[in-house]
């Protein structure tokens, strides 16, 4: 489990949102679309089984395989489609575009299917925010 310790500032019926402080990992981490970084720190909306109450602070986990697979979807799957675009463009522009340089219908292919990947993955992170096993949970109350 990946576990941190935060402070509860809301709660919100079964959910509460915790205050974590901001690490150098923040920046390229896979569930940043649960997370709204505040300066020094980070909120994130977390499930309260454990009934936390406001100020309590409390250590919030998140499972691995839920971080692995944010990580390969937010950068391995935007790179495999950017190579697969490239190497289509490539051939499609020495096939078709025989006045043109296949390298540049290559470089246009390529950049067009990661950006229509980077719009298929903000669709499916947004999907995803309401599913209950992609979401952080409060574990136990520390103090």
């Amino acid at each position: 489990m990946i576990e941190e310790i935060g402070v509860v500032t809301k709660t919100e019926g079964v959910t509460a949102k915790v205050a974590i402080q901001k690490k150098g990992t923040c920046e390229g981490c896979a569930v940043k679309g649960v997370c709204e970084t505040q300066g020094e720190g980070a909120e994130i909306e977390a499930f309260n089984p454990v009934n936390a109450k406001v100020g309590q602070t409390v250590k919030v986990s998140i499972k691995p395989q839920v971080y692995l697979k944010g990580t390969m979807l937010v950068y391995g799957i935007p790179l495999a489609v950017f190579i697969t675009g490239a190497i289509i463009g490539k051939n499609i522009g020495e096939e078709y575009f025989k006045g043109t340089s296949s390298d540049l219908v290559a470089a246009i292919a390529g950049f067009s299917a990661l950006i229509i990947s980077f719009i298929g993955i903000k669709i499916w992170s947004k999907n995803a925010e309401t599913k209950t096993e992609y979401k952080p949970v409060i574990e136990e109350i520390i103090d």
